[in-house]
């Protein structure tokens, strides 16, 4: 004789879609995911027993599952979400032998260097922090588990690092933004005047690595998947242009090294693909490349300065770099250099194009030699320039930027 029905299960749409989503997600827990699957098959009318044979489960998790569901959908969303729902309800437990002021001492503990411990370890693990916990007799005894789990619930994460950047002082901060801003402002229109704006920096150590098998194409409900193991074939550096009036990359250069020599012949190479222009405006990071005596040398002679530029490190222009920089960077000369500041290399509008280099082509690339990784940015560079120039709107105008 067939039992009576057991409660039905209906869904609203935020919460179909929030069970679905736990269903899908990999970080979801499996207990968790389960619990979700059997409410979604309870929603489609089937039967305790049915539910049970689908997902190869017992009856009774079933019937619980579903009626803890039920008691929990009295609680609106705001204050109850769809996976708090889904955990196991609080148990009375043994009550803790640690005390507030001895969890206060680990968490102390855990916030310190190891090093203070006069340990020669970079960050501290459940056990080692259990050793340190009894050795300073804050308790008598605990587990790497227990320890670990202390940790957790104070939100404390020693295994985990981020990078942290603290600002160089720049005292010409306000000024170097205030001059790069208005030269993207202007560069539309100095084009017009017979004068270009072209911001330009290098990637450099572009590995030319080759998959050594074939990966596995895109398939329906499949994401394409790559080859682990690869082969490198040495690196190349990149030095590239982006002309901010037009969007279009000009004049890219190429080779095994980034030199002071490199990088002034690459300048040399841009102002003689373009005799027609009158001036020239390059907006570069503070590399000590792009204030090297070479470029000095050069600026001076396409300028027309006779001035004595002195002896590299002892005197005259060519004492340091900054000397070397206020140079360069002097509105007079036919070339002139606009830096970014310390820690800004942002502002440089050429590294939005790198990142969109890195994306479109060299992040899942394939590449048997160094002469074909060439070919293949060369070739992305025309593609680029066809298909996808046009001005970066830069909107940035000075304003501290959220931390």
């Amino acid at each position: 004789m067939q039992g009576p029905k057991p409660p039905v299960v209906n869904l609203g749409p935020a919460e179909q879609a929030a069970l679905e989503k736990l269903v899908n997600a990999h970080s979801t827990a499996q207990q968790i995911a389960l619990r979700a699957r059997i409410i979604l098959a309870a929603e489609q009318g089937l039967n305790n027993a049915q539910v049970g044979r689908k997902l190869l489960v017992g009856v009774d998790m079933v019937r619980q599952w579903r009626q803890r569901w039920r008691a929990g959908q009295a609680i609106p969303l705001a204050d109850l979400t769809v996976e708090d729902r889904l955990q196991d309800l609080p148990r009375a437990g043994k009550p803790s032998a640690i005390t507030a002021d001895q969890l206060c001492q680990i968490t102390a503990l855990a916030c310190e260097k190891p090093e203070a411990s006069e340990r020669p370890i970079s960050q501290w693990s459940g056990r080692e922090v259990a050793d340190e916990i009894m050795l300073r007799g804050i308790v008598a005894q605990i587990s790497p588990r227990h320890a670990a789990r202390l940790l957790k619930r104070g939100d404390l994460k020693p295994h985990l690092i981020r990078d942290w950047l603290t600002p160089e002082p720049d005292a010409q901060l306000d000024a170097k933004i205030a001059d790069i801003n208005t030269l993207y402002r202007q560069a539309p229109a100095l084009a017009t005047q017979g004068e270009r704006t072209i911001s330009s920096d290098e990637m450099t150590g572009v590995q030319a690595l080759e998959r050594k098998h074939p990966g596995l194409p895109l398939a329906p409900g499949k994401i394409e998947r790559r080859e682990f193991e690869y082969t490198r074939h040495g690196t190349l550096s990149f030095m590239i242009n982006f002309d901010v009036a037009t969007g279009r990359v000009v004049t890219p250069s190429c080779g095994p090294t980034r030199t002071e020599a490199d990088f002034a012949d690459h300048i040399r190479r841009t102002i003689e693909a373009d005799p027609a222009t009158k001036k020239w405006h390059f907006v570069v990071d503070n590399l000590n490349t792009h204030q090297s005596e070479t470029l000095v040398r050069y600026v001076a002679q396409k300028s027309d300065v006779v001035d004595d530029l002195g002896i590299k490190e002892k005197s005259g222009i060519l004492q340091s770099m900054a000397t070397r920089a206020a140079f360069l960077a002097d509105p007079a000369h036919r070339i002139v250099f606009h830096y970014t500041p310390k820690h800004a290399s942002w502002m440089n509008q050429v590294e939005i194009w790198l990142s969109i280099l890195v994306r479109k082509l060299l992040k899942r690339g394939n590449f048997t030699s160094t002469a074909h990784l060439k070919a293949k940015v060369l070739a992305f560079i025309e593609y680029f320039n066809r298909t996808m120039a046009k001005p970066f709107k830069w909107t940035y105008k000075g304003r501290a930027l959220a931390a």
